[in-house]
């Protein structure tokens, strides 16, 4: 099993539960496709560089998880396809 983490910003119109609902949905995705959530970082709200999507602010979250490499695919395109995910990056810890 390989180590990885996830950061993705979720839209900051969504209240306070429908975040933390996502955080959790994801979390529990992965641990479901046989991984296991190590650490969880709620960043926050955070200002973008530049204008996404006409919006300035978004909520951030890391996830750290040990998985299978097949795993990040599938948490991948599942996010791309989530509503209220505006942006994701998933990459492989050394």
């Amino acid at each position: 099993m390989n180590k990885y983490d996830v950061l993705f910003i979720i839209d900051n119109d969504l209240n306070d539960e429908q975040k933390a609902a996502m955080v959790e949905k994801f979390s529990t995705l992965i641990v479901s496709l046989g991984g296991a959530v190590s650490e969880t970082d709620i960043w926050g709200t955070r200002k973008y560089a530049y204008p996404i999507n006409f919006k300035t602010q978004g909520y951030y979250v890391k996830l750290v998880f040990e998985a299978d490499p097949s795993v990040p695919q599938e948490v991948n395109r599942i996010m791309r396809i989530t509503d209220g995910v505006v942006r994701n990056m998933i990459r492989r810890l050394a």
